[in-house]
């Protein structure tokens, strides 16, 4: 499995269709070196997505105002 290092630099715009949600952003995307990092616990490996606090704001934001569009289109027998 190839892993990888993705840096969220900025969230542009989100969407929502056929049960899916999807992001616009502008991301740094890199290979994941083989070096482990201190909270590796060895295991098997994984692809890391990071960003700033400021970045994961918007992000939740942006993920609860989608969320609540399915939640309005949604019978309220199904919650």
């Amino acid at each position: 499995m190839k892993t990888y290092n993705i840096e969220i630099q900025k969230v542009k715009a989100m969407a929502h269709g056929h049960g899916l949600i999807h992001a616009r952003i502008d991301a740094l995307v890199q290979p994941q070196s083989a070096r482990r990092g201190a909270d590796d616990d060895g295991s098997e490996p994984h692809t890391v997505l990071s960003m700033s606090e400021e970045t994961a704001r918007v992000m939740l934001l942006l993920l609860k105002a989608q969320l609540a569009e399915f939640d309005k289109r949604k019978p309220k027998s199904r919650f």
